[in-house]
This record gives structure tokens, sequence and C-alpha cells, in this order.
């Protein structure tokens, strides 16, 4: 089995070279072997630089795009270049611990589940604002109410997929609504999302956050159109398998 590790950053240059070390050697389940993509989305501080280092030197598979389209551009990306059985998402800075990797994907490795998210509000959790604390809370409850989520982080970085899952989604996400997005699309086909808990540390504005308040209403707003846009308009058609606690939220 292969894991593809997913890694958009933009603008990523103080940290990236140390999150890749991280990724490299964070544990993963046995039997399992990795390769990590990173997704440059039009970086102009350096980002690019390290990352044509570490791929002339075979750390990694690199791909870099001209302009900035956003996060969840990068992300669809990484996922059409991924070769792995599973994908992974990882930040390209250090709010997110690789040492989680393995717990993460344990539940896929033995079966259990097809999709995993890291909740940081049941692990090891320091530096966030209330402002986020809150908005969290809110597209958590939002997810929760609309489709029967039953999670704790709808907006957690850290989300492991099988790859067949996320390649029978038609994924519209340019910025920061890949999480709503595919949380509603993947509850509306019915799948059960496991949750194991993670560490987390968070950022802010000054150490290179980029999200802001107009992503998380952009976010709510994501999942609200989903509630209620046809099963058929974001699927290929690919049956939902697995661990599934309910039927499709119709």
């Amino acid at each position: 089995m292969k894991v593809s590790i997913i890694i958009p950053v933009y603008n990523e240059f103080r940290t990236l070279a140390q999150v890749l070390e991280r990724v490299r050697k964070a544990p993963i389940p046995e039997g399992y072997t990795r390769e990590i993509i990173v997704v440059d989305d039009g970086s102009n501080d350096g980002t690019a630089h390290v990352l044509n280092e570490q791929a002339v030197a075979g750390i990694v598979m690199g791909h870099y795009s001209r302009v900035n389209r956003g996060k969840g551009a990068a992300i669809r990306t990484g996922i059409e270049l991924a070769s792995g059985d599973v994908v992974l998402i990882q930040d390209g800075d250090l709010e997110y611990d690789p040492a989680d990797y393995a717990r993460i994907l344990e539940p896929i490795a033995k079966g259990e589940a097809d999709i995993v998210y890291g909740s940081r509000f049941t692990g090891r959790m320091t530096g966030m604002a209330l402002k986020n604390r809150i908005a969290n809370a809110i597209l958590t409850f939002a997810a929760n109410l609309l489709f029967d989520a039953r999670i704790t982080d709808e907006a957690t970085a850290y989300k492991a997929f099988r790859t067949s899952v996320l390649r029978g989604l038609t994924l519209e996400c340019r910025r920061f609504e890949f999480c709503p997005e595919v949380t509603a699309k993947v509850r509306r086909l019915g799948y059960t999302i496991r949750e194991v808990p993670i560490r987390y540390n968070a950022r802010g504005i000054a150490d290179g956050k980029k999200i802001r308040a107009r992503d998380g209403f952009e976010a709510l707003w994501t999942l609200l159109k989903y509630r209620f846009v046809p099963r058929s308009a974001f699927t290929h058609c690919v049956e939902a398998h697995g661990v599934i606690s309910v039927g499709p939220v119709s």
C-alpha cells in the first residue's frame, strides 16, 4: 500500500524544508510506502527554490503553478498526480505534526474506515485564538446539522481518504473551501468520517497564516450549498463502500 501525502504550499519558504523533513521521517503503518507531492501555488518568496532542491534530490514530486490559484485548486492538482492507494493532506507550515500520521492512517490500513479526520479538539491543541475556535465550532455544528457528520473538527487540515473516494468526486474548490466541500459530498454519498485525536500548534497572521474571516463565511456557504445540490452533480458514479453508519444523506 502507498500513501500519497499532498502538500499545497504558498510562500512557505521559512518552514517548508523542516516540514518535508518531518514528513519524510513520520511513522506510517507497517507495509505502507509514501510519496510526497508538493504543489507550489505560485509562491514568490523562495519556496520554489526549496521545492526544486527537494525534487532534484528525489525526495518529493514537485508541481509549480505560475499563478496563485488557491489552496483548493492546489489540492485538486495533487489528487490528479497521486499514485497512492490513500491520500493524506498536509499543510506546508508547522501547525500540524506529521508524527500523527500512523494514528490517522491506521483505521484505513486496518480496513475500518475509508475517510479519517484528525481532530484538534479531541487532541492536544495550543494557541488557537478565540475567534478561530468560534468559527470552527460554527462550521462543525453546521456539518453535523446538515449532514449528520458526527464529527468534532470539520476544518481540520489533516484529512486522509482512500484515493478511490476522492477520484469519485467532482471537486470544484479553489481556495479554502476544500474542507466543507469534501465533507458535504462524502456525507451525501453515505461515507462515514472517522476521527482520531491529533496535536495542533496554531500560528497567527504574522507567522504567515493566510485564512481570513471571509474564508469562514465562504466555508459556511459551501456547506449550505452542497446540502441542496443534487448528488448526481458531484459524483463520478463511484458507489460508497466500507464502513457506513447511516445511509446517504438525501
